[in-house]
Parts: structure tokens; sequence; C-alpha cells
């Protein structure tokens, strides 16, 4: 069916395939929080609910200490500690049953948000909106350094201080320091031993998110990364990057005390070490 969204002071048509587990605020709030999802019928009232997360956060969760500037938010992020919003897929936990709803998608392919000037596809409806300010010619987020646009100010932001390398968020227990807060999070979880993203099919946890989405793929047996030259594919990156060098020849692994090379780092030292011990 056609639908029209408004961007700012333009509108356009769209094309939305009907789906029975899209919920109807996708739809007719386009603007998304993207602190606690919710959505708005326009950019104004976006803006200002905005602002409420700017206040001092006073709830935080007593399992991986998460903070939250009202009691709602807290009580709304607890479900994903309590897998009230499971995938049955992969495991993974969300806060609402919206989020759930856009992250199965990433399993079926699904993207029924169709943009009505290009045909591009989109499997969220503010990710659509987003996309259609290029053509409507809209104020975007750019950076001057490098032209990167981006859709909110808060992601501009985090972006500049990669190019200014500028590391505000200080860890007080090692010298170490971060450009965005979010990093400084995860790192805090290598002093305090805090894994709170738990695997459900086994005892395994983990610091980082990530980290669980990379052993999950032990279970499923999905392996995303695929080689474009052969049929082999990987679960992790890293694995198809080593597996390359297969059809490039590439060799970046030099034994110290001769002249022979190796595509792995393991074999170079099982190497040094039957060779020359």
């Amino acid at each position: 069916m056609l639908c029209v969204l408004y961007t700012g002071d333009s509108c356009f048509e769209v094309k939305i395939e009907a789906d029975s587990n899209d919920v109807t605020d996708d739809k007719s709030r386009p603007y998304l929080c993207t602190v606690c999802d919710k959505r708005f019928t326009r950019k104004y009232s976006l803006k200002q609910h905005e602002q409420l997360h700017n206040v001092e956060k006073l709830y935080s969760c007593s399992q991986c200490g998460k903070q939250f500037s009202c009691l709602h938010y807290l009580r709304v992020h607890m479900n994903v500690h309590s897998s009230k919003y499971k995938c049955t897929e992969c495991g993974k936990c969300f806060s609402t049953n919206a989020q759930l709803t856009v992250h199965k998608r990433t399993h079926s392919g699904e993207k029924p948000f169709e943009c009505f000037v290009c045909s591009e596809r989109f499997t969220q409806a503010a990710t659509l909106v987003a996309h259609s300010r290029i053509h409507s010619g809209e104020k975007l987020n750019k950076c001057h350094l490098c032209d990167k646009v981006f859709r909110t100010m808060g992601n501009l932001n985090k972006h500049i201080h990669f190019h200014t390398r500028d590391k505000p968020f200080k860890c007080h227990f090692c010298n170490k320091a971060f450009t965005i807060s979010g990093q400084l999070k995860s790192h805090m979880r290598v002093h305090t031993g805090d894994k709170p993203y738990k695997c459900h099919l086994c005892d395994k946890a983990f610091g980082r998110s990530e980290h669980l989405d990379r052993h999950m793929r032990v279970h499923t047996g999905d392996k995303p990364y695929k080689c474009h030259l052969c049929d082999k594919a990987f679960g992790r990156s890293e694995h198809l990057n080593t597996h390359m060098r297969v059809h490039t020849g590439d060799k970046p692994y030099k034994c110290s005390l001769c002249d022979k090379r190796f595509s792995r780092s393991d074999k170079a030292k099982s190497h040094k070490q039957a060779m020359h011990s």
C-alpha cells in the first residue's frame, strides 16, 4: 500500500508492504528516539523528548550498570534481562516488542519500507525517513571535516571525536581514555569482571554484546562471512581475512631467525619451535 511520510516541510509517498508483525507506530510515528526507542509523528516532538535524556540519570540497572533518567525507562530496559522479548532464531533479547520485530528482519531479509522515488528498501520506517532527505534536500547533520552525513546530531558529535582524536571519557582505574561513553562502559568490565551478556544455551557469559553475538554462531552454525572467490564461509570476520590469504598468497608473518614466511601467526610460531628450538 502507499503511505505518506513527512520529513520536515516535505512529504513523500512510500510503498509499505502489509506485515502482521509490524508495530503500527513504525508507520505513523517515523521519528525514533535512539535512546529509548519511543516514536513521534513530528520531528519537533522528538527534539523536545530528547531533552529528557539530558537530565541526571538516577536509576541504574543492577545487572549491567546502565543508567536511566526515569524509572519507566529502567523497567523497559529490564525486559532485556528477563528475556521477555527474545529472538527464537539467535537468542538475542530486546527491551521492546518493536525492537524484536525489527531485529527479526535481519534473519528474514525482509525490507517492507520502500522509497517511492528510487525504490531502495529498508527494514525500518525511521531509516526510510532519514533516506528520504536525500531526495527532499532537507538539511542533514554533515561532518565539516569529511562530508559524512548522520541521521542525528548525537551521532555526528560521536563521529567528530574520531577526527579530533579527543578522548574525554577516562577510566579512573587505568590510564585508558575513549572517544564515546559506550566504549568506556564496555572497558570498565575489564576491571569489574562483569559479564552481563549470558548465553541461554550454555553457561558462557560475556562483557560485550557483540562477543555474545559472535559466540551464538557456535550454536546456530551461522557463517555470515563468505568468501567471494570460493564457497567457503566463516563465523568470524578475522577467519575470513586469514582465509583470503590462500587466494592472495599474502604471507605477513616472517620467521625472525630465517627467511621463511607464513600466512598465519600460529604457523610461524610452530615453525620457529620445530626448526630453531
